[in-house]
């Protein structure tokens, strides 16, 4: 399941050196100075291609709103209804289609994921306690940051972010299964009001709840 590769995977050598430093700085300004936000999402899967078969992506559309520290959302509308909801202890995963929630413990779900890079640490020492952080070169006319995993057990093995000045503007990640997903942001609003309720999430009616 796309939500479930996305976390449990659900949000980081240049040509010179001012390219360089210019990732990181965008990173680390981003992380100190946008403490909420809101944008919309257009996320494409590729999986490795089996014998004989030819590599298919899977697209997926939606919003993505955060408000740090920890708390976050990624509404998928098409093809499929999903949300992941994080509201600072709880981590949701609906699947609308199954009818289906399942339930995490924050603290123990997110650590070394894309979702702890872009929305739920609170600075840039925070990250560097997970993640591996360096310069990537410029491409596609954005700024990249690469980030490793420190840890090993986990199935993500690398995330890039890119930035458009200090604006979020994409997110690859590469699993230790071959699968790539990359997002591409647009409509980004840094620093929106957003209620509190959008990060509260109570289980519809009749719907199985699994908690992990």
């Amino acid at each position: 399941m796309l939500l479930k590769k996305l976390i449990a995977g659900i949000g980081l050598a240049a040509f010179m050196a001012s390219a360089s430093a210019g990732g990181l700085e965008s990173l680390e300004a981003f992380v100190k100075n946008a403490r909420s936000g809101r944008a919309e999402f257009t996320q494409t899967v590729t999986s490795p291609p089996k014998e004989g078969q030819t590599a298919r992506d899977k697209v997926s559309t939606g919003t993505f709103e955060f408000q740090r520290p920890g708390k976050f959302r990624f509404d998928y509308k098409k093809p499929f209804a999903q949300n992941i909801v994080a509201d600072g202890e709880t981590l949701w995963l609906f699947d609308a289609d199954l009818n289906q929630v399942t339930q995490r413990k924050q603290a123990q779900a997110l650590g070394s994921t894309p979702a702890a890079l872009i929305a739920s640490a609170p600075d840039l020492k925070a990250l560097q306690a997970d993640f591996a952080l360096e310069s990537a070169p410029e491409r596609d006319g954005l700024q990249w940051v690469k980030a490793t995993p420190k840890s090993k057990d986990g199935q993500l093995q690398s995330v890039q972010i890119g930035f458009q000045g200090d604006s979020l503007a994409a997110l690859e990640i590469l699993d230790s299964f071959g699968q790539k997903s990359v997002l591409k942001f647009s409509k980004v609003e840094v620093n929106p009001a957003l209620p509190a309720s959008t990060f509260q999430f109570k289980p519809p009616a009749g719907a199985d709840v699994v908690r992990q």
